[in-house]
């Protein structure tokens, strides 16, 4: 059976969000899964192709995933909020997916600025995906807030989290946690991305 794709507009805060819903082929999906787009003033999109590869990963392991561009991105109305509006909007891209799919467990996964945003929006979920989680906010505060289990994937040359820095985070938070690293050229996983995709598909199903 071929997967489902659906292009749809979501009832956001600040006006309609453009959304991509794709189910996994084959049997009915096995769990849920929200995917955060990185920064919208540095080019973020829900097409950027980490986010591509992180929500392919998640469906070969069964999700059905949303992805939905951020308020002012592309045809999604707003402009941008600094990050305040923008928790709101994946609050309602999660509750439409919660609502559609209420029977599936939830992931909620994102990229760079879309990981900050996933760890303001994990209630209801099983784990968080945190792919290229940027240290150079210095305040993490969430991730303590966070008591799922919080999965980074970085690359060992990120220039927003360098390695040092992640390892320093990650010893000092508490609760259940795992980090996976990825051999890459950058933030963007540059010349890994196959090897990206295959550590989401690792850590993907919900327990």
């Amino acid at each position: 059976m071929a997967r489902r794709i659906e292009t749809l507009f979501l009832a956001g805060p600040a006006g309609r969000l453009e959304a991509l819903l794709e189910e996994p082929g084959g049997a009915g999906p096995r769990f849920a899964a929200l995917v955060l787009h990185p920064h919208p003033l540095g080019g973020g999109t829900m097409h950027n192709k980490v986010v591509y590869r992180m929500a392919r990963g998640l469906r070969a392991e069964g999700a059905v995933t949303l992805r939905f561009n951020f308020r002012g991105v592309h045809l999604s109305e707003g402009v941008h909020d600094n990050g305040r509006g923008e928790v709101d909007d994946a609050r309602a891209a999660k509750e439409f997916l919660t609502g559609r799919y209420r029977h599936l467990p939830l992931v909620v996964a994102g990229f760079s600025f879309g990981s900050r945003i996933a760890l303001q929006v994990w209630e209801g979920a099983r784990r968080v995906i945190l792919a290229g989680y940027p240290t150079v906010y210095r305040r993490h505060s969430l991730l303590d807030r966070c008591p799922l289990l919080r999965i980074f994937i970085h690359s060992t040359q990120d220039e927003f989290g360098p390695r040092e820095e992640i390892e320093r985070l990650y010893r000092r938070l508490w609760g259940p946690k795992q980090l996976h690293w990825i051999e890459a050229r950058d933030h963007f996983f540059a010349g890994a991305l196959d090897e990206f995709e295959q550590a989401v598909r690792r850590v993907a199903p919900p327990s």
